[in-house]
């Protein structure tokens, strides 16, 4: 076969489409099948640069990025920040049949269910007076400027589906995560770094595996894919220059591989050269804003103390404060996971562990945030997959559903507050329940998106991060 002849076997049904049809009646034509095309001007798409589709946005926004602290492995809100003290005082007794008969409770099915009291104690913070457990001490200092929501809800059982709801809104997998969905929606700041960065820590307890796929684009063009960076050495990998390479030459060959991959999609019209176009040419930006990132000698040493870190180790207090410079530089959407949060046994002393890894530097964030004038436009969310059972799992609680907490901070949430709750012995939510679509809802909320209306077309249907339900959670907003 003939390159012309391969060429035209790889025209695409909208190439075929944009050259059979002319004139006013083939834009409006195209501007059907694929708005989003249209959204953002000629120039600005050759540029490689992306605008978003909700420009301008619904209404004033209150937060313009979001700051995702994962707390992977599902941690137990009874240790953390959902204090039950009825729940003590039957420790060691039968749980009541009325809570448990028939409920989905992953490895406790059929075995006898004896209560669990709390291994931590508890003490009111603040002027808010929130109660906190003892084992986050840190997070107890910021009580007057976190939301802690104590209501909420999913609907999967197991780490890597209840990761997947939480991060794309359903348990299917190849769905946009959420941090797709807004860099989508409203573009990055940041030219030189990606819009959405994703960084994983662990240590404290048993290591769920997180998949690359939590951060993936899903049937949105891979340009708005979460980008992993490296907690040590190089954040992302050969983004130095090797030896001998002069910046001229590589950018010669950007610059030809830019023009070659432009003739083709000329041609074909594919979202996915594109992105190819777009990456290749902030990989080279890269070369020069990453070492900056990540030169923390201008650092004060009280910011360091603060958040327990000299930077580069790997660690969850190393990845906070580099949240908060991603921050700075106009990053979207930046999400830190740390694992070892699966406490199946050895409750006490597990949660004791992990949070000592991300206590403090949770708490330096939102602090040093706040000092900079960040907090008040940068929408922080601290929560895991799912909660844990009251009942006991030898001396350790299993995977819960029906009830656990979160907490949130800036951009526009009400804080020193607490919203919602479980029944008395922190089973199931009862009390202004909040589903995993109304955190999701809320999150594009305040960021000025009303989330029945950012939406993309794929296989006939328009999806959305929230599927087909979700509130927003007025109350605690400001």
């Amino acid at each position: 076969m003939n390159p012309l002849q391969e060429l035209d076997l790889r025209l695409t049904r909208r190439s075929f489409l944009s050259r059979t049809t002319t004139g006013i009646g083939s834009l409006a034509l195209a501007s059907l099948l694929r708005p989003q095309a249209f959204s953002q001007s000629a120039s600005d798409a050759q540029a490689g640069k992306w605008r978003g589709v909700v420009n301008p946005t619904h209404w004033a926004p209150r937060a313009k990025r979001v700051i995702y602290l994962c707390m992977a492995g599902g941690p137990s809100h009874l240790e953390t920040l959902d204090y039950k003290p009825a729940l003590a005082e039957l420790h060691g007794k039968p749980m009541p049949e009325s809570f448990t008969k028939g409920q989905q409770i992953a490895q406790l099915q059929g075995q006898k269910l004896n209560c669990l009291g709390p291994q931590h104690t508890f003490s009111l913070h603040g002027q808010s007076g929130q109660q906190i457990s003892d084992a986050l001490p840190h997070i107890g200092k910021i009580a007057d400027d976190i939301c802690i929501v104590r209501s909420l809800h999913t609907e999967q059982i197991n780490h890597d589906p209840a990761h997947t709801f939480l991060n794309t809104g359903t348990a299917i997998p190849g769905r946009p995560s959420m941090g797709s969905w807004l860099l989508y929606g409203l573009g990055s700041e940041c030219e030189e770094l990606p819009g959405f960065i994703v960084l994983v820590s662990s240590g404290g307890g048993q290591d769920q595996p997180i998949a690359a796929r939590q951060w993936h684009s899903g049937f949105l063009p891979s340009r708005f894919q979460g980008v992993q960076f490296q907690s040590k050495g190089d954040p992302v990998l050969y983004v130095s220059r090797p030896p001998g390479v002069r910046m001229q030459d590589q950018k010669d060959v950007i610059d030809r591989v830019k023009s070659l991959n432009s003739q083709l999609n000329a041609t074909v019209d594919d979202p996915e050269i594109g992105t190819r176009i777009s990456q290749y040419e902030m990989a080279f930006r890269m070369q020069s804003s990453v070492p900056d990132l990540m030169d923390i000698s201008k650092e004060p040493e009280h910011v360091l103390e603060r958040y327990g870190t000299k930077g580069g180790d790997g660690s969850f207090a190393a990845n906070c404060l580099l949240a908060r410079r991603l921050a700075e530089r106009g990053v979207r959407f930046i999400q830190l996971y740390h694992r070892g949060w699966d406490h199946h046994g050895g409750v006490k002393r597990g949660v004791e562990v992990t949070a000592g890894h991300v206590d403090r530097a949770s708490a330096a964030l939102i602090t040093d945030l706040k000092e900079r004038g960040m907090l008040e436009d940068t929408l922080v969310i601290w929560g895991g997959e799912f909660g844990r059972t009251p009942m006991a799992q030898g001396d350790g609680r299993d995977h819960h559903i029906k009830g656990f907490s979160m907490w949130m901070a800036g951009g526009g949430i009400r804080p020193g507050t607490s919203h919602g709750a479980t029944d008395e012995l922190g089973y199931n939510a009862v009390d202004n329940v909040v589903s995993v679509h109304d955190l999701h809802a809320t999150l594009l909320h305040q960021l000025g998106i009303d989330h029945k209306r950012l939406t993309f077309r794929f296989q006939g249907r328009d999806f959305r991060l929230t599927d087909v339900s979700g509130e927003v959670v007025k109350p605690i907003l400001i």
